[in-house]
């Protein structure tokens, strides 16, 4: 089995907080880690296509994780809370 990361374990701890009946949903699939992993996938694929966009655009490396974390993190990782 993979290990998270940071965004998988930010991704983890979020989700048991924000968005409880999701995760016992995935649980109850036997899929949560893999969701967990994707999640960190896709937000580490994203923001290096971005990071390289915003570097072009003339911001500095740090600049551009900054920026393109900003723009990812609520895609996956940091998803609204549930009603």
């Amino acid at each position: 089995m993979n290990t998270l990361t940071q965004y998988g374990r930010m991704a983890e701890k979020h989700w048991r907080e924000h968005c409880p009946k999701m995760v016992r949903e995935l649980k109850r699939k036997g899929i949560l880690h893999q969701m967990l992993l994707e999640a960190e996938q896709k937000t580490k694929d994203e923001m290096a296509t971005l990071r390289l966009e915003l570097m072009k655009q003339g911001k500095t490396a740090q600049q551009a994780h900054d920026q393109a974390w900003e723009m990812v993190r609520e895609k996956y990782i940091l998803l609204p809370p549930e009603a």
